[in-house]
């Protein structure tokens, strides 16, 4: 109960904090205490979603650019595509195993 009292003031006072000075990163730390909610079990995921909503549209009409906040989740990907290659290399001798499997299993049948 304490903890769900704690989580519920962090929203509140980042929403708060939005609306007195609408900026992309009060913006997304609204977000993302409202995305704690719901991993926490604290609040219903289409009752985020509402807020959510709500906030970025409050953000839209104050004229908050969102292109700041887009920059990092396209470097994220950027840095995901050199690993994703090497677990290509990792899957193709996986996939030989694996192929043998189905076949004793229908030579069993």
């Amino acid at each position: 109960r304490e903890k769900n009292i704690g989580i519920k003031k962090d929203i509140k006072s980042a929403v708060k904090a939005f609306h007195a000075n609408p900026t992309a990163t009060t913006l997304a730390a609204a977000h993302s205490e409202l995305d704690t909610a719901v991993k926490k079990g604290l609040l219903k995921k289409n009752t985020v979603a509402r807020r959510k909503s709500a906030l970025s549209k409050a953000a839209k009409e104050a004229g908050v650019k969102l292109e700041a906040a887009k920059k990092p989740a396209a470097k994220a990907p950027a840095a995901k595509k050199a690993p994703a290659t090497k677990p290509a290399a990792k899957k193709a001798p996986a996939k030989k195993p694996a192929a043998k499997k189905p076949a004793a299993k229908k030579a069993d049948k």
